[in-house]
């Protein structure tokens, strides 16, 4: 077990992990609320790549690292991932106009 330092780091070789053997690559993730941790686990019961933090900021880093995942498992591991980000899903929802009553 390796615990990789750097998020980007991570981030690279696990997609990278991915891509070699999609249908063994496993992704967990694990929180401990009394510690306030996170660990991220990627393995394909070869080689296992760990990130852990304690800083909230993370969780969108985690949410975009999800949404990764999900292309890639959904589309295949031939995806290209740079197209993959958090944007795409903010302009799809409408725009809303104030709670008001309506006039």
């Amino acid at each position: 077990m390796v615990y990789i330092a750097t998020w980007d780091e991570f981030v690279e070789r696990s997609v990278q992990l991915f891509r070699a053997d999609p249908e063994s690559t496993r992704y967990v993730m694990k929180y401990r609320h009394c510690d306030g941790k996170l660990v991220l686990k990627v393995t394909d019961n070869k080689e296992c790549l760990k990130f852990k933090t304690d800083q909230a900021q993370d969780a969108k880093k985690m949410e975009k690292l999800n949404n990764i995942f999900f292309a890639l498992m959904a589309r295949g591991p031939e995806v290209d991932i740079s197209e993959v980000t958090g944007k795409e899903q903010l302009e799809a929802q409408p725009a809303r106009k104030g709670r008001g009553r309506k006039q």
